[in-house]
């Protein structure tokens, strides 16, 4: 057999040798990027985990401080470090706008808009001090960086990638990073009415409260202490903040009834009790919830 034979025929052979199968390791890269659902126009999307902490916060602006990989304040199993300045109710107007304008890109991200459009939405006038504050909201949004940790998987990131401005025409092109938005998966987000939302203007705590209830099918009794620290605020006073938990309960009953969203509240030994409408979504979610457990009942021997 020539030389060249025999080098074919050892090529042949190592071609056709079983080879070890080997896990490819996993790769954070690899994650799901999920899309944004979209909500109606009435509605604002925002993910639960965001509405049950203290991440944008009832304090004033004036109690705003620059934090670093600080623990926040959550409900259920997520945790929730922040970096940056502090951000509060009208950052959240600011980020609910932009992902409400995100949620019909079903390709990209990239968001291009005006402060026109951005205040417009907001029911603000487009006028030279909330195009001031609107660029400072979206200047906070890109400095802050959230760390998410669910299970066995963490995110870092800002609330806004990136933006780019046209000073002369006040035209934003936003970008957002898809990677987070899991938190958006059926059941992990609400549809907050906005114009109930939009009546507490001026009343920061009262809005935490509208998004926090609003992200419960079925709100279960909770203490006044612990709604004043997943809310992030800062009364030292127990007797104040009972006081400013009640005044700002009311003027979300007052607005939540105004606008035809059943809504009424108790408090017994400072244990806020909560009876309000669930919405069409929440309902089907109470209704898929409540047959899962009588099929589960009805499967024990």
């Amino acid at each position: 057999m020539y030389l060249t034979d025999k080098i074919a025929r050892m090529q042949q052979v190592a071609l056709e040798r079983p080879k070890p199968c080997v896990e490819p390791a996993p790769s954070v890269a690899a994650m799901p990027i999920y899309q944004m659902p979209f909500w109606p126009e009435e509605t604002r999307g925002v993910p639960n985990a965001l509405l049950r902490s203290a991440l944008f916060s009832a304090t004033t602006k004036s109690t705003r401080r620059y934090v670093d990989r600080e623990l926040l304040h959550a409900q259920g199993d997520m945790r929730i470090r922040y970096s940056g300045p502090g951000l509060g109710q009208g950052d959240l107007d600011v980020w609910e706008t932009v992902l409400h304008l995100a949620r019909s890109h079903t390709q990209s991200f990239e968001i291009r808009t005006t402060s026109y459009q951005l205040l417009k939405l907001q029911s603000k006038a487009d006028a030279g001090t909330n195009r001031k504050a609107l660029h400072s909201c979206i200047v906070r949004l890109k400095a802050s960086a959230v760390e998410i940790e669910h299970g066995p998987y963490s995110y870092v990131g800002s609330l806004i990638d990136e933006a780019f401005r046209d000073m002369t025409t006040n035209e934003y092109v936003i970008r957002l990073n898809p990677r987070p938005w899991g938190l958006f998966v059926h059941g992990s987000f609400t549809r907050v009415d906005w114009e109930v939302r939009r009546s507490l203007s001026g009343k920061p705590l009262a809005q935490w409260l509208h998004g926090y209830f609003s992200s419960h099918a079925k709100p279960f009794p909770i203490s006044i202490e612990t709604l004043l620290r997943l809310s992030g605020s800062n009364d030292q006073s127990v007797h104040s903040g009972v006081q400013n938990v009640r005044r700002a309960l009311d003027a979300l009953a007052r607005s939540s009834n105004e606008h035809a969203q059943l809504f009424s509240y108790t408090i017994q030994n400072k244990t806020v009790y909560v009876v309000r409408q669930p919405t069409k979504a929440q309902r089907k979610h109470l209704g898929n919830r409540s047959l899962r457990s009588r099929k589960e009942q009805q499967a024990i021997p």
